[in-house]
């Protein structure tokens, strides 16, 4: 049985919506009812009677000495250790509203899209270290490592069988082995959805304004009227509640200029790439919430369900229950090798993929601006020397004349390609890199869930060995972590499979739009010489 007592908080610590933190003050005392949370993390309640999560290195036992008036600087940096890479999730609305609780297009609100910080953050797991932060007291705010990933997806719960939950056959899915490739089970009924007619829509007498895009599903050809902040809400339903799963990231969200046509249009091209993204995944494409979110078109009827999804219970790592795996064991040595060897591809793609990401954006600006401003300087001067030609006409001259200043036009229409031709390569190739950023800035945190529940199966054969548990307890942790394993690596096989034919469509979209883009260039080329040729 837990023992409960009490402590004082040495530093502010703000907590995060939805994630199971409880904000505490300096100096407010709260009762401690867990200390086996893990992490460096304890769980209490406070004055008030909130329960929640807190630091543990962040408060001391209330028999210390009481705090001094000032408090002095932070804990120093080298008390601080295991530093990784974290997403930060935000916390669900709690409104029940379509459309006008929700904070609007053009509000400073933004979900997160898949993009995860890449500030290190860092937790210490030694005890002690409790101890000699009270040496160096302080305030601090956000600057402790969140969470770890393991923990507050629910992973650790379910690993040592803390959960337990009854599944309904329809919201549970499938992991195949076929000759030593682990895949989860495709549909059986694939289907398409468009993204089509965006339109400019009001509200509140004219006041508020939004774009709204028309989704329309292949297996029903019905339209449901769907915001930016609509989707963005599924976003974060959908990054809840698959944990194994990098989400593709929405497009970035813009203020200034998101009712011009071509940004419209833009728009409408990314959002259609991650709806095309979400229907091929085999997971996605049939969970609730995608389904709802993709064919409700009864307000009354989405609030029920927009309620059932933020109330969902399969969400993070309550959602291990759902998944059934093939019956072989498998063996951890081989899991982490490949586990290790896809985390160092990750790590190398997500520098190549930033690189010609800000390569194709450099080229984009490089074409609008300074190259188009090269090329029609020479239509300009083209056009100076032939109208400093017509000065003097004759029958020998003129034909020079003309197409001298035939040049010059062809040159300014030349200056007008480049700077349209980046939304047939550039930005195309930019958009698929955008969503690749996101999807590998969030496999970190899906690999060390999957490392941390190897850990908890090595940590409990060694409590076995010591006798402190049963082979039976360490059976079923192992059982629970090869599902967690399964799912792991049924998404890298999807991954895989998805880079191949994403990158092998973006270089060939890049490279007819070039090779037409310099034919068109060619035969203007041509047409303005034999002007030339002919005189």
């Amino acid at each position: 049985m837990a023992v409960s007592f009490q402590v004082r908080a040495l530093y502010d610590f703000d907590a995060q919506d939805g994630s199971g933190e409880l904000s505490i003050a300096a100096n407010e005392i709260l009762t401690v009812t867990n200390q086996d949370v893990g992490e460096g993390w304890w769980e209490g309640v406070n004055s008030r009677g909130q329960k929640g999560l807190f630091p543990a290195g962040y408060v001391e036992a209330t028999n210390s000495p009481p705090p001094p008036a000032m408090p002095p600087p932070p804990p120093p940096a080298d008390a601080q250790i295991n530093a990784f890479t974290e997403s930060v999730l935000p916390g669900v609305d709690a409104v029940d509203d379509w459309d006008d609780d929700w904070d609007d297009d053009d509000s400073d609100h933004t979900g997160v899209h898949g993009q995860v910080s890449n500030t290190s953050l860092v937790v210490s797991k030694d005890p002690k270290d409790s101890q000699r932060s009270v040496e160096a007291r302080g305030t601090l705010k956000k600057s402790f490592n969140r969470f770890s990933t393991f923990v507050k997806s629910g992973g650790e719960g379910y690993i040592l069988g803390e959960t337990k939950l009854t599944v309904p056959t329809e919201q549970c899915v499938t992991i195949l082995e076929n000759n030593g490739e682990i895949t989860w089970l495709e549909s059986t009924s694939p289907y398409t959805c468009s993204v089509d007619s965006p339109n400019k829509k009001t509200k509140l007498k004219g006041l508020k304004s939004f774009i709204a895009y028309q989704l329309i599903p292949s297996f029903n050809n019905i339209a449901v009227s769907r915001r930016y902040k609509h989707f963005d809400w599924l976003h974060e339903r959908l990054e809840e509640k698959f944990s194994l799963i990098p989400i593709p990231p929405l497009p970035d969200k813009q203020i200034s200029g998101r009712y011009e046509k071509d940004f419209i249009d833009h728009r409408k091209n990314q959002l259609q790439m991650w709806v095309n993204r979400i229907c091929r995944h085999p997971v996605l494409s049939q969970s609730e919430v995608w389904m709802h979110f993709l064919t409700c078109t009864d307000d009354k009827r989405w609030k029920v369900g927009k309620r059932n999804a933020e109330k969902d219970k399969l969400i993070g790592g309550s959602f291990f229950h759902a998944i059934s795996t093939p019956s072989a064991a498998l063996d951890n040595v081989t899991v982490e090798k490949q586990i290790d060897l896809f985390n160092r591809f990750v790590f190398k793609m997500d520098d190549s993929v930033k690189q010609l990401f800000g390569v194709a954006v450099e080229q984009h600006k490089r074409y609008a601006g300074p190259v188009k401003k090269e090329i029609q300087r020479m239509s300009e001067s083209f056009n100076d020397l032939g109208t400093a030609f017509q000065m003097y006409s004759s029958k020998n001259s003129d034909p020079l004349t003309t197409a001298i200043k035939h040049t010059a036009s062809v040159y300014e229409e030349l200056g007008k390609m480049y700077e349209e031709q980046p939304k047939y390569d550039a930005e195309p190739m930019a958009d698929v890199l955008h969503e690749y950023k996101g999807m590998l800035a969030a496999w970190p945190d899906v690999l060390h869930i999957q490392k941390s529940a190897l850990n908890k199966v090595a940590e409990h054969k060694k409590l076995a060995e010591e006798g402190k548990i049963s082979q039976d307890d360490v059976a079923a942790i192992d059982q629970r972590s090869d599902v967690i394993s399964y799912a792991t690596l049924a998404e890298i096989n999807h991954f895989h499979n998805e880079r191949v034919a994403y990158f092998k469509s973006m270089m060939e979209t890049y490279l007819t739009a070039q090779i037409d883009f310099y034919q068109q260039i060619t035969q203007k080329l041509q047409e303005t010489l034999a002007y030339y040729q002919n005189s």
